[in-house]
C-alpha cells in the first residue's frame, strides 16, 4: 500500500509537472507558429545595392513596415534596371515573379499586356484613397484601359540648366518663352575665345524624352487623349512647327548633341561648350562632382502656346499575379505613403505623395528646383506599343533636324504608320 501510494503521488507530481511544462513548451510553440505564420512579401527593385535608397530600404523602411504589419516579413532584392527588367520577363515565363516591384513607368503598359500586373483599383476597396494621396499625373502613368495597375512611386522630371557665365557675358536672363530659348541658343553659339565651336543648345538624343517639352509646350501632340490616333496630332501645325524650329538650330549650328563623337553632355555643359540643356535631378549630382566650380542657373521649360509642359519620369510600384495580394498592397501603400516618401526623399527621390511634396525637408531638396516642373509635366503614353513608336518617332525626327528632310512631310508620314500600329 506504501508503495502504490508513493507511486500515486509521484505520479501527480510527474503529471502536474508535465501540464506545467506542458504550458510552457504550448507558449513555445504558439510563438513558434506566430513566426511561421508570418508571410513572406517578395519586393524587387532597382535601388542601386550600395545606395541611400537601398540603405534606407533595408535599416529603416521595410523594419518598419514589419513593425506595423508584423504579419508579414518583407524580403528585397535589388537588381540594376536592365536586369530588374528581364527578370520580371523570365518570371512571367517561368511563372516565378515577386509579389510586388518597383516598375519603371515605361514598363507598366508592357507588363499589362503580359496580363501579369494585378489591376488594384479592381480588386483593392480603398484603391480611391490611395489614389487620391497621389499626383495624377504619376499615376496617369499606371492607367491603361481605364484601369489602374499600379501606384506612383517616385517621379523626376528635366528643367532648363544654364551657363551663368555664358549668359552674363551675353547679356541674357534665363529664357521664359521657347521663343526666348530659341533666340539665345543663336546668340550663345559661335567661336570661344580658344576658337572652339560652342552650342547654345544641347540634347543627347532625338527620342520622346527629349523632344517632347518642345513639342508639347508648343502646344503639339503625339497623338489623341485615348492613344488610339496620330494622324491630327503628331502632324499637327503645332508638331511641326516644334520639330522644325530645332532643325533649323542645328542648321545654324546652334543645337547639337546628339550626333556620334559629340561631347557627352556634362562635360560639354561643365566645360563652357554647350550653354543650355533640359535635364533631370541626376545633372545636379553630377555637375558637383565632376565640376564642382561650374556656376550654373536651372528654370522652368520655358513656356510656348501650350505652356511650360516638360515630361515626366519614374517609377511606380505594382503587384503581380499569383502572388499575395493583401501583403503586397500593403506594402504598395507603406511605400507611397507620406511616411516613406519623405525618408526616401532625403536620398534624392521626388516623392509622387501629395502629402510628402508639402514636408518642408523637401521644398530645401537639391531637387527643389524640379517641383514646379512636375506640376506640369506630362507622362509618355502609357502604352505596349510605345518603345517601338518612339524608335520610330526617333529614326524621323533625325531624318528631320539633322538630315534636312521635310517635316510635315516625314510626319505625315509616321503618322500615319503610328495610327496603324495603335490598331494592332
Amino acid at each position: 500500500m506504501k508503495l502504490k501510494k508513493v507511486c500515486s503521488v509521484v505520479l501527480s507530481l510527474t503529471m502536474l509537472a508535465t501540464a506545467f511544462g506542458g504550458c510552457g513548451s504550448s507558449g513555445q510553440n504558439n510563438k513558434k507558429d506566430a513566426s511561421k505564420e508570418k508571410t513572406t512579401i517578395t519586393f524587387w527593385h532597382n535601388y542601386s545595392a550600395e545606395s541611400k535608397e537601398s540603405k534606407v530600404l533595408s535599416e529603416t523602411l521595410i523594419p518598419k513596415f514589419e513593425q506595423e504589419h508584423p504579419e508579414y516579413k518583407v524580403q528585397a532584392v535589388a537588381y540594376s534596371w536592365e536586369d530588374l527588367h528581364n527578370k520580371i520577363l523570365i518570371g512571367a515565363n517561368s511563372k516565378n515573379l515577386p509579389d510586388v516591384a518597383r516598375l519603371d513607368i515605361a514598363w507598366v503598359p508592357e507588363f499589362q499586356k503580359m496580363g501579369i500586373l494585378v489591376p488594384v483599383d479592381k480588386e483593392m476597396q480603398d484603391f480611391q484613397t490611395v489614389n487620391d494621396s497621389i499626383l495624377s499625373n504619376s499615376m496617369s502613368t499606371a492607367k491603361i484601359n481605364g484601369n489602374y495597375y499600379a501606384i506612383g512611386l517616385n517621379v523626376n522630371s528635366k528643367i532648363l540648366f544654364y551657363n551663368k557665365e555664358a549668359f552674363e557675358k551675353a547679356g541674357l536672363t534665363a529664357p521664359n518663352t521657347l521663343d526666348e530659348l530659341y533666340a539665345d541658343a543663336e546668340k550663345l553659339s559661335g567661336k570661344d575665345e580658344k576658337g572652339q565651336q560652342v552650342w547654345g543648345l544641347d540634347e543627347p538624343a532625338l527620342a520622346g524624352w527629349n523632344l517632347l517639352p518642345y513639342i508639347w509646350s508648343n502646344g503639339g501632340f503625339v497623338m489623341d487623349k485615348d492613344y488610339k490616333k496620330a494622324s491630327g496630332y503628331l502632324n499637327s501645325k503645332e508638331t511641326v512647327e516644334a520639330v522644325q524650329k530645332l532643325a533649323d538650330l542645328y542648321k545654324k549650328q546652334s543645337f547639337t548633341g546628339f550626333n556620334s563623337g559629340d561631347i557627352p553632355m556634362t562635360d560639354g555643359f561643365g566645360t563652357g561648350r554647350y550653354s543650355m540643356l533640359l535635364e533631370g535631378p541626376w545633372k545636379i549630382a553630377e555637375l558637383k562632382g565632376s565640376y564642382p566650380d561650374f556656376k550654373y542657373g536651372t528654370a522652368t521649360m520655358p513656356a510656348g502656346k501650350g505652356g511650360s509642359i516638360s515630361v515626366l519620369g519614374g517609377e511606380d510600384i505594382g503587384m503581380f499575379q499569383g502572388g499575395n495580394k493583401e501583403g503586397a498592397w500593403e506594402f504598395m501603400k507603406f511605400m507611397s505613403g507620406e511616411e516613406a516618401q519623405v525618408a526616401m526623399a532625403a536620398c534624392g527621390q521626388i516623392p509622387a505623395n501629395k502629402k510628402a511634396l508639402e514636408n518642408d525637408s523637401v521644398k530645401k531638396a537639391d531637387f527643389a528646383p524640379f517641383l514646379k516642373a512636375i506640376e506640369t509635366a506630362q507622362a509618355r503614353p502609357p502604352i505596349a506599343k510605345w518603345t517601338e513608336i518612339d524608335n520610330q518617332m526617333t529614326t524621323v525626327m533625325t531624318s528631320i533636324i539633322k538630315d534636312g528632310a521635310n517635316a510635315q512631310e516625314s510626319l505625315d508620314k509616321l503618322a500615319a504608320e503610328i495610327d496603324k500600329m495603335l490598331q494592332e
